[in-house]
């Protein structure tokens, strides 16, 4: 089953990669002097995916050992929470980000602020990562992964909800750089959507290939 772990964690960085043009081209179509192509070239761009990718095989850890029919420990669990709670913290952030360029309408985000914004994302991280593992205690595992994915997806659908219209009254403003704030908590929402869809991708893939090879149902070493 760790293939289809692999293939699924694959799948997200693609569609993360495959993204980023038509999205960063529609959120600045406007901008003649902004470049989506050299966000390639960003170590914070490429920071990022990495992040979500790494996030992603985290979060894929329980689902491979239910697959396999491999007891799930306490320990085992621990990397899913963190990817949760991680998903979660950012999720936050997008918004705060999002709600600054709407209310000061232009002014630069500074390094002091910065630094606030993800020390709050960073609080509710460690908050989201305890409140999962308190949800974990006597949870079936695979209800708690359903659970996770059902609060990361109403998550980023309210964090886009906020988003989504912040930037479209960014664009329309008259002032240089409008738009990339909220443009990150258009990546932040988006990132976490698709991120809660990985386990059932997961389990998709996995039912197939039982369904397909019955005589391989064996316990995995």
């Amino acid at each position: 089953m760790k293939k289809w772990a692999l293939l699924v964690v694959g799948l997200y960085f693609l569609i993360l990669i495959v993204l980023t043009w038509p999205v960063g081209w529609v959120a600045f179509y406007k901008e003649h002097d902004v470049k989506i192509t050299d966000m390639f070239f960003s170590k914070y761009y490429w920071a990022f995916i990495g992040a979500m990718v790494l996030g992603q095989a985290a979060l894929l850890m329980v689902p491979v050992q239910l697959a396999s029919r491999r007891p799930v420990i306490r320990r085992s669990i621990i990397p899913s929470l963190a990817a949760s709670g991680l998903m979660m913290g950012l999720l936050i952030v997008g918004v705060l980000f999002s709600v600054y360029e709407f209310t000061e309408k232009g002014v630069s985000v500074e390094s002091r602020l910065l630094i606030r914004f993800f020390s709050v994302g960073g609080a509710i991280w460690f908050l989201w990562a305890v409140l999962f593992h308190w949800l974990s205690r006597d949870r079936d595992p695979g209800d708690l992964i359903a659970q996770k994915c059902r609060i990361l997806l109403k998550g980023s659908i309210l964090e886009l909800l906020i988003a989504v219209p912040t930037h479209i009254v960014a664009r329309h403003r008259d002032y240089c750089c409008a738009g990339f704030e909220t443009f990150f908590g258009l990546a932040m929402g988006l990132s976490a959507m698709l991120f809660s869809f990985g386990p059932g991708v997961f389990f998709l893939f996995a039912d197939r290939w039982k369904k397909l090879h019955p005589e391989t149902q064996v316990r995995e070493p």
